[in-house]
């Protein structure tokens, strides 16, 4: 403890060059040592911003402003991409598919995550809270499955799809519930919610893919200016998603959808997908990896194995529940289902951010919406999912794609 404090203590005066010089190093050097260690580069970065976060080797503090910025775009950049690469066609044609496996994939760990939270003693509010926690997920697998070319596969497509829907409606739930447990229930701003998200979605698949694509147009010449505007669409959108309470990334998915079209083949959007994924996303999942504390980690794992056990066991229950009922009445094959639970089951953009902020709520009388020990299980879990989806989805995803070679005529 000693060597590690002695560290810690010299690596808080590193100048702001060499952390960046430090940050890239892992960057740089993550992907093939996990690739050796037959982990999936995500788990790795995750892994290693653990080693050189604040409770780590401490070489970067809690929440570090830029760190925490370029880990922002990372993300928004993650859930962008995604939406670009998706069949559009594929995904009209499936659109019945993706809110069905949407309302499942939410509906159902929210039903489960609630009943343990009852079963270990929470008031109503804070059990539905917990249970709007496990109802999203995060796709840290996707970047799995585009290098695979598997984005155009109807389950991925609905997959992706049915992210939005699960942020939306989780992120729904956990807002009534915040307002509630600080000022009592109010009818009209639920009404004011749910009217601003419904305007919200067609504002942005309908609207910005005119008018995006118009502007991309009339720039086409300029691959400078192509890249910048695209950046710009990115950002915009997350901005007008977190202005109506929701997460930037179902923004940033539903941008990605709008312009799809528009920017296909376009040089500026490989290049746009080069910064992303060479520094910005890498920059996200190590920045993730900041908010882990090791000793905490173990520390709810021994003294409430129960209450952990159970959120994770709801977790991995909900999910695949909802993928059997949605998958089975597709007629999708059992690489295709697993596939579909792997990506759905890591839960850490959303829902980390929504166990900050209920963390930080109180009532009148002063009391957290959930404690230190829900906080620590949800760190548990999130740690937990982050790992275990990535690993899954490397596992089964290549099932998928060699039944898919196998139907190609």
């Amino acid at each position: 403890m000693e060597t590690l404090e002695f560290i810690r203590t010299h690596a808080a005066s590193l100048p702001l060059l060499a952390r960046f010089a430090i940050g890239m190093a892992f960057i740089l050097g993550i992907p093939p040592l996990a690739r050796w260690a037959r982990l999936p580069v995500v788990v790795g970065l995750l892994l290693g911003g653990i080693v050189i976060g604040p409770y780590g080797l401490g070489i970067f503090p809690v929440h570090p402003a830029i760190a925490d910025f370029f880990a922002e775009l990372g993300k928004l950049m993650l859930m962008f991409f995604a939406g670009l690469e998706i069949d559009l066609a594929l995904f009209r044609r499936a659109r019945n598919r993706s809110l069905l496996f949407g309302f499942c994939t939410t509906l159902i760990p929210q039903a489960l995550g609630t009943a343990v939270g009852l079963w270990f003693g929470l008031s109503l509010i804070p059990a539905v809270v917990l249970g709007s926690l496990l109802a999203s997920h995060t796709l840290l697998g996707s970047s799995i499955v585009v290098r695979l070319g598997l984005t155009r596969l109807e389950p991925i497509t609905i997959t992706f799809g049915a992210t939005v829907m699960s942020d939306t409606l989780s992120l729904i739930v956990f807002a009534v519930c915040l307002s509630t447990y600080q000022s009592g229930f109010s009818a009209s701003g639920i009404a004011v919610q749910l009217l601003e998200i419904a305007v919200f979605i067609p504002l942005i698949l309908l609207g910005l893919s005119r008018v995006g694509a118009y502007f991309l147009n009339k720039v086409e010449a300029d691959e400078n200016a192509y890249f910048v505007l695209l950046l710009a669409i990115v950002a915009v959108a997350g901005f007008l998603a977190q202005s109506i309470n929701l997460p930037g990334i179902v923004g940033a998915f539903l941008a990605g959808l709008a312009v799809n079209e528009a920017v296909h083949d376009q040089p500026a959007k490989e290049k746009l997908e080069f910064v992303g994924n060479s520094f910005f996303i890498p920059i996200f999942f190590i920045v993730t990896g900041f908010l882990i504390q090791p000793l905490v980690f173990l520390q709810s794992i021994v003294d409430h194995f129960a209450l952990v056990a159970a959120i994770i066991g709801a977790l991995l229950v909900g999910k695949w529940l909802a993928v059997e009922i949605a998958g089975r009445a597709f007629a999708y094959t059992p690489a295709a289902r697993k596939t579909m639970w792997s990506l759905t089951l890591p839960q850490v953009a959303a829902t980390l951010a929504a166990t900050l902020v209920a963390y930080d709520t109180f009532d009148p009388a002063g009391q957290r919406l959930i404690d230190k020990e829900v906080l620590n299980a949800v760190l548990v879990l999130m740690l937990t999912t982050a790992i275990l989806g990535p690993v899954l989805t490397e596992r089964f995803a290549p099932r998928l794609r060699d039944e898919a070679s196998e139907l190609k005529p």
